[in-house]
């Protein structure tokens, strides 16, 4: 077992790792200020940003939870790593060897990663069956549906054949135990050991956002397989079905940059979609879309406001309607606005493509409806609109679909479309709406309305004073924290070395006085590592907030100014102090004469400060 890595190799990894390209993967992030970047956390739900991200520093910061740290401690909270997990990963990325305490190099064998490197091993090995003799059954079934080879490769589509021992064989010879195939969830246990979970199927490798293989799924192919129709890979350290989404690791970029997701059903119709040019579907694997889907897919669209667009495909059929009334339950989740698109002949994207071509599925998913409206139609359906019973009884039915819209004037634009459609007084209509409204509200109905918060009270830049004292001292720490290796040294040593008279702010500044070297890597972030608690959270605030400056240029002359500031202040506290004892003690003594020298000296730096303005 390899020893401890070198610190040399952890700072290294982490001084050529962009922490933008790492987070980015996970978050879309926009430019926020100067050298800030900012997008939806992705350790809590929120409705707008206030997760930074600060590349030159190699910090991020959330305003909302508190959570913070550097590159590795983001992967490490993300994907539940090591420290070494997180270091072996940058460095495996980058092409970078690592090298331990012992002397040597090595191959991480922990737990997390092992099941990583299973999957993409399988992966690999299925792709390489999908060639072979056998699978010309899976070949023509991906034919049939209009996918050929090139397709087949850019999704990874491959083969596992039907005997019992094929993966299991292939990968021990890579050196993967029984119990690590086991962990990944690549074979089942049996009473003789272990055999492969999927035989005879054409296989989907499943990817995470950073596009690691961390499951399958597997569609049944021969009529004498007694399995599921859709065989996936079962619960496992790495693969969550209630957060992963098929074609993400494909989808996220066009996703981010047109904040719009499309969401399908089956791994097919993704394929369908992405090679007819709606590049932005995706679809769930083997579960329900739900909240754990949107939270992921809210982080990704960077969705923030209500420009972007949610669409959903659904069936025509019961199950299909069933399922768009589920998801629109969680539809106000988003702040983009949600559709729902319905093939012709209730095709689904797949078969749409493969009669009647990629033009009719971009045309379908162009034609698309708001949500809002297909659960109203969904809900009035089972009514007999011709009767006065059946008008009233589709009011009540579809009434509450009008009163959960959080925005006021489509409420009001939804309720006056609701008194049309059923032909009633608008007041009417009005009046059962807000009836509706005003039903007791469900524990999940008041969680997302934002119950109760009991998380602990922390000192935040918001919960400062507002005087112009306090601005000063923390605009003075948000330059030095931020821009502290670009200012002149001796200033900035000066500057951090007068006393703040905020408590919370001085802590900051005494951590920062004690590291006077700004040049060193990492130095900003520990910095943060240092500030002693309940100050810690104030000082990642500190350094992943905006600093009001146009350009790098603009931000240390600011940065300079609020230095030269914060040591005027100290001078002239110093000089009335000593004025103050002055007064106390007889003027030709020399106690007294040691005052006025202290002074004069002060008065020249006062004066030599002022000249450098």
């Amino acid at each position: 077992m390899a020893g401890l890595i070198r610190q040399a190799d952890v700072d290294e990894v982490k001084a050529r790792t962009d922490i933008s390209d790492i987070i980015g993967e996970r978050v879309a992030l926009k430019p926020a200020g100067v050298g800030s970047m900012k997008g939806l956390c992705p350790f809590h739900d929120e409705r707008s940003p206030s997760f930074n991200v600060r590349p030159q520093a190699g910090f991020y910061h959330c305003f909302g939870c508190g959570e913070s740290g550097d590159v590795y401690s983001f992967l490490r909270k993300m994907d539940h790593l090591s420290f070494a997990e997180a270091v072996e990963r940058l460095a495996g990325r980058i092409g970078y060897t690592l090298h331990y305490e012992d002397g040597g190099t090595a191959a991480d064998t922990s737990g997390r990663t092992r099941l990583y490197a299973a999957n993409t091993a399988a992966a690999e090995w299925f792709r390489g069956r999908l060639a072979t003799p056998e699978a010309d059954i899976a070949r023509r079934f991906l034919g049939e549906r209009g996918f050929d080879a090139g397709a087949a490769a850019h999704f990874g589509v491959g083969y596992a054949p039907q005997g019992w021992s094929g993966l299991v064989e292939a990968l021990g010879k890579q050196g993967f135990t029984p119990e690590e195939l086991l962990a990944a969830g690549l074979v089942s246990q049996g009473q003789r050991g272990v055999y492969d979970r999927f035989r005879g199927r054409a296989v989907w490798p499943i990817r995470d956002v950073t596009g690691q293989t961390i499951g399958f799924g597997a569609r049944r192919l021969h009529e004498d397989d007694q399995g599921p129709k859709y065989l996936n890979t079962p619960e496992t350290t790495i693969y969550r079905k209630a957060n992963v989404l098929y074609g993400l690791d494909l989808a996220k970029r066009d996703i981010s940059r047109e904040h719009r997701v499309v969401v399908v059903e089956g791994y097919t119709d993704v394929m369908a979609c992405h090679l007819a040019g709606v590049t932005t579907a995706i679809a769930t694997c083997g579960t329900a879309f739900g909240a754990d889907h949107i939270t992921v897919l809210r982080r990704v669209m960077g969705d923030d406001t209500a420009a972007g667009e949610v669409v959903f495909t659904f069936d025509p059929d019961a199950a299909g309607q069933k399922a768009a009334l589920r998801a629109f339950a969680d539809a106000k989740r988003f702040n983009a606005q949600t559709y729902v698109a319905t093939g012709p002949e209730g095709l689904d994207p797949c078969d749409l493509r493969l009669q009647r071509g990629d033009g009719a599925v971009r045309s379908v998913i162009e034609t698309k409806v708001p949500m809002v409206e297909f659960v109203l139609d969904q809900r009035m359906a089972p009514f007999d609109r011709s009767t006065v019973e059946g008008r009233l009884g589709a009011l009540r039915a579809a009434a509450p679909v009008v009163s959960d819209l959080r925005d006021g004037l489509l409420q009001a634009e939804y309720t006056r479309v609701l008194a049309r459609r059923l032909g009633l007084d608008p007041t009417d209509v009005r009046r059962e709406v807000e009836r509706a409204g005003r039903a007791p509200a469900t524990p999940q109905r008041r969680a997302a309305e934002g119950g109760q918060d009991d998380r602990p009270v922390r000192v935040t830049l918001a919960s400062l004073p507002r005087t112009p004292e306090i601005a000063l001292e923390r605009d003075a720490l948000m330059a030095f924290l931020q821009f502290g290796h670009l200012l002149d040294r001796d200033l900035m040593v000066q500057a951090v070395a007068m006393p703040f008279r905020h408590p919370a702010l001085d802590a900051v500044r005494s951590t920062i006085a004690a590291h006077p070297d700004a040049d060193g890597r990492g130095w900003a972030t520990a910095v943060i590592d240092e500030i002693p608690e309940p100050f810690g959270s104030l000082g990642a605030e500190l350094l992943a907030a905006d600093f009001p400056a146009l350009d790098d240029v603009r931000a240390v002359a600011a940065a300079t100014s609020l230095a030269r500031r914060v040591v005027g202040r100290g001078l002239d506290r110093e000089k009335a102090e000593l004025q103050g004892e002055l007064q106390r003690v007889a003027p030709e003594s020399e106690a007294g004469r040691a005052l006025r020298i202290r002074m004069r000296d002060l008065d020249l730096r006062r004066r030599a400060l002022d000249a450098e303005d």
